[in-house]
């Protein structure tokens, strides 16, 4: 204990008190670097809040290196800030190769900016999505088809990016898919990662158009890697489900004038006993929100 009182006593008190200051003020090259640093350090995250931050941390440590030669003529002053700039130089120069190599081509960008980036996405993050589907965007030509009902198996999942694309059953329209909707979520929904199976509908192209598509083994592959992105398709996956559902009920009835309502299906049992609400009840809960509930009168029909 005395060993350690003694090297704390020589610490602090080896070196005089000052009992005068300097009544001139520093240069204003010191100046300078204060405030730098003060304004570098109020950079945010990401790749551009790095970029700000090592930009303005490393002029500091310059403008420090510089005053420390020309005024206080300090080599050890001078060679720790020069050290440090020399740290935010070299670090700068990563990120923004790191900026570069993120950089995608205009569709990918575009679909970033519409989907991803709402929800907090990093670019990094984004960077190992598009990777898994080869960077690649696919075009679908007017009425050709994407899958056919009972021939087409499910090996993918795509993500139109512009067109419109037709959903029919039995040659009987269901409803449509839009830009920065899934083409294929409720089948990749209803299968487990080691089953198989085939499309239960018939998606044909409307106009000509784009999406993008991950392959399913792949695509589980990163899952596994990446937990994150995992929870993120599945958030993106049922929102699109959703989405499909409500679609499908803005179509249909149960007579008398009555719209079936998906939130409130024990409303409709009460008030119309003679329809067979169970049965709808039971197709709209369990079944694809693709596949038309029997029993149900179309809109348009």
């Amino acid at each position: 204990m005395g060993d350690n009182a003694s090297f704390w006593e020589s610490l602090i008190y080896a070196h005089p008190t000052c009992t005068t200051w300097k009544q001139e003020a520093e240069g204003s090259i010191y100046h300078l670097a204060s405030i730098l640093f003060v304004v570098g350090f109020m950079g945010g995250s990401g790749f551009f809040g790095l970029l700000y931050v090592f930009s303005l941390l490393g002029l500091g440590f310059l403008c420090s290196s510089v005053w420390a030669w020309l005024d206080v003529c300090a080599a050890d002053i001078f060679s720790w800030n020069f050290v440090l700039f020399t740290i935010c130089f070299v670090q700068f120069i990563y990120v923004t190769y790191q900026v570069r190599s993120v950089a995608f081509d205009r569709e990918f960008q575009e679909l970033y900016s519409a989907l991803f980036q709402p929800l907090g996405i990093s670019l990094t993050v984004y960077r190992k999505i598009v990777l898994c589907c080869d960077a690649e965007v696919i075009t679908l030509e007017k009425e050709h088809c994407y899958a056919m009902q009972g021939k087409t198996p499910i090996d993918k999942l795509s993500l139109l990016v512009s067109g419109r694309i037709r959903v029919t059953v039995d040659g009987e329209f269901l409803h449509y898919i839009f830009p920065l909707q899934f083409l294929d979520s409720p089948e990749w929904d209803s299968l487990r990662p080691t089953e198989e199976g085939i499309f239960q509908v018939t998606l044909t192209a409307e106009t000509d158009c784009r999406y993008v598509a991950w392959r399913r083994k792949k695509l589980y592959l990163l899952f596994a890697k990446h937990r994150f992105i995992s929870r993120l398709f599945s958030i993106l996956i049922g929102s699109d489900i959703a989405e499909k559902l409500y679609a499908l009920n803005d179509r249909v009835h149960v007579g008398q004038g009555f719209r079936y309502d998906i939130r409130l299906p024990n409303f409709y049992h009460v008030a119309l006993p003679e329809t067979p609400p169970v049965q709808l009840s039971h197709h709209l809960q369990r079944g694809s929100p693709r596949r038309k509930p029997t029993g149900v009168t179309d809109c348009n029909s």
